[in-house]
């Protein structure tokens, strides 16, 4: 492997698996340390295609998304780095993929639990072919000022801590990601900081190695000293051993191997990672600190002292004239989110939407401040749950079991009413539920189903100014207005609707008043006298029945009730209704495999 420096300011990588957090902290780190271009080329996310939004300092870009590694290959020739977010099921296959493509350099897998047998063969394949794999079961790697993979050094705050914003002296390389943390703020405080860090991770076959590494930075100029930290189990260390001994290492190494607390146990311990196991006295972190000791390596007695000749041999270095310490920079500041400002009350932003009717923030959605489960365990119906949503209140039962009725009388009117001709129109041409739905819902209107405002509108305006049937019919023929609610093509005064009666019969029985029917009535019985078809239709009735429900109830003050009718409240009932229906003829309409309609020709009047 050996070779030299892995990642520069100009390194891009491709992002497997969506995870938005990592690749922030990644754009995050790109701002800090003055980049120009985003460390994240594409994001592949199998099986989706597009964009995703997220921020490169204070400006929002949109990184490509490509459903497939080759695409993202081809899209991003430059980027020569594969960052792993897949799980233990799936990574193996999927670096298999990235280390096959000839612009992948560098594979970071960042999943635990990936089979060994999988791994050996990403190894082999990776030494094969001159590229490099870190991990299985690692957080990454980064280079000071540079570029660093997803997660690796943690939080923003961590970063400036440790002083990764900009590149120091020290080459480091840990098995352990949350260790490497740790050390990177111990070498911050005693050096100039690291120039490069890697975590190769826990597993027992780490695709590179502690002597890998360090071997590859004895090759970077800018690296003037290594801290390498092992652990009991495996024989990494040795490579490292032997490597010394036969001078490949030039730089001073200051090493510690973790573990040497597992001689305090009567049998074997198995540690935090999947390596980290001593399968005897060589392995065992005592045997392997002996061995680093001899070999030339600066070992301190405990993991205590390891600060302390970490900063004894940078002090040597910089004595010595090798070391010139990194002049300090004072880093941008990074833009802080807008949640997280607003959580730590740095910040008020104005919502965007107000909900006055549901709210789905807790352990389960209330309509109207009732639970959905109080909805359930006591019974409420269709029509609880309209007066919750729609009215913002508990209505009576008789008031609900009204509405309840008009949805059920009013959900069809057979398929040659306009609305559900044109649903059956659009579904016998193969269009879908929702379109088929849309294009009767569409005929709503004044001369379709959409008279029950307009009905109730023009009742209560008549009957609170106390008009006669007379006055307010024959003013409304003066005003060259229809009067809503009255008149069908269908029925007549000796056919009457049976839709009405029953609504008619209902609210006589349970409504404390019914003050607007009667007054509807009796505006019926003058239209009646003029033509045998002006009836009260069913518009006009659940119009004016409606208008009583509002009043009688003592629940609704004289403003809400007008405001009600003003919205459009009385026409959302029909059309909440009539779409059971129309839902019901594309159903039918599809399980009949109806075809094409086409209109017959001789239903055509052709004129000139």
């Amino acid at each position: 492997m050996a070779t030299g420096q892995l990642f520069s300011r100009t390194t891009q990588a491709l992002f497997y698996n969506y995870k938005q957090l990592p690749i922030q902290r990644m754009l995050d780190f790109d701002f800090l340390c003055g980049r120009e271009t985003p460390s994240v080329a594409g994001i592949i996310n199998p099986g989706a295609e597009g964009f995703q939004k997220l921020f490169f300092g204070q400006e929002e870009i949109a990184i490509p998304v490509h459903s497939t590694i080759e695409a993202a290959s081809a899209a991003h020739p430059t980027a020569d780095v594969f960052i792993n977010f897949a799980s233990f099921r799936s990574a193996a296959a999927s670096s298999m993929a990235a280390l096959k493509q000839p612009t992948i350099r560098v594979v970071a897998i960042i999943a635990e639990g990936v089979p060994e047998s999988d791994t050996k063969q990403l190894i082999a394949y990776a030494r094969a072919n001159n590229k490099v794999v870190i991990g299985p079961a690692t957080v990454g790697g980064i280079q000071a000022g540079a570029f660093k993979i997803g997660d690796t050094a943690g939080t923003i705050d961590n970063i400036i801590q440790c002083k990764l914003y900009r590149p120091g002296s020290v080459g480091f390389v840990s098995k352990s990601g949350g260790m490497s943390n740790e050390m990177y703020n111990t070498i911050a405080r005693v050096t100039d900081g690291i120039y490069e860090g890697i975590a190769i991770g826990g597993d027992v076959f780490p695709g590179s190695t502690l002597s890998d590494h360090v071997l590859r930075f004895n090759n970077i100029p800018q690296v003037k000293m290594m801290v390498v930290l092992g652990e009991l189990g495996g024989r990494d260390e040795y490579s490292l051993v032997e490597a010394l001994k036969q001078g490949k290492v030039t730089k001073p190494v200051v090493a510690w191997v973790s573990g040497t607390c597992a001689r305090l146990f009567k049998s074997e311990v198995q540690f935090g990672h999947a390596g980290a196991k001593s399968g005897g006295e060589m392995e065992s972190a005592q045997a392997k600190n002996q061995a680093l000791r001899e070999a030339g390596a600066v070992v301190p007695t405990s993991y205590e002292a390891f600060e302390a000749v970490i900063k004894e041999t940078f002090d040597q270095l910089v004595e010595e004239g090798k070391i010139t310490p990194i002049k300090e920079v004072t880093p941008p500041q990074i833009p802080e989110d807008l949640n997280s400002a607003i959580k730590s009350g740095k910040v008020r932003a104005p919502t965007h939407i107000i909900s006055t009717i549901s709210d789905d923030r807790g352990e389960e959605p209330c309509y109207a401040g009732v639970p959905m489960s109080s909805i359930v365990e006591q019974g409420y119906g269709v029509g609880d749950v309209i007066s919750l949503l729609w009215f913002k209140r508990s209505l009576p039962r008789y008031c609900t079991h009204f509405i309840e009725i008009c949805i059920m009388l009013c959900a069809d009117h057979g398929p040659c009413v306009s609305g559900a001709h044109n649903t059956i129109v659009t579904a016998r041409a193969g269009k879908d539920l929702v379109s088929s739905l849309v294009s009767g819902l569409l005929t709503i209107g004044p001369r379709f189903g959409g008279a029950i405002d307009d009905a109730a509108r023009y009742f209560k305006d008549a009957y609170d100014r106390s008009l006669t049937p007379y006055e307010f019919v024959e003013g409304m023929k003066k005003q060259g207005i229809r009067v809503p609610g009255i008149g069908h093509r269908i029925k007549r005064g000796d056919n009457r609707d049976k839709r009405v009666e029953l609504l008619q019969r209902f609210a006589r029985t349970h409504f404390p008043s019914v003050k607007y029917m009667e007054y509807a009535v009796q505006v019926e019985t003058y239209t009646l006298s003029k033509a045998n078809n002006l009836v009260l239709n069913v518009d006009g009735a659940i119009g004016s029945l409606f208008l009583d429900l509002l009043a009688g109830s003592g629940m609704f003050t004289k403003q809400e009730i007008d405001e009600i009718v003003e919205i459009g409240y009385l026409n959302g009932l029909f059309v909440l209704a009539r779409s059971i229906g129309l839902i019901g003829h594309t159903f039918d309409q599809k399980r009949l495999k109806q075809p094409l309609y086409r209109h017959p020709w001789e239903d055509v009047l052709y004129t000139k």
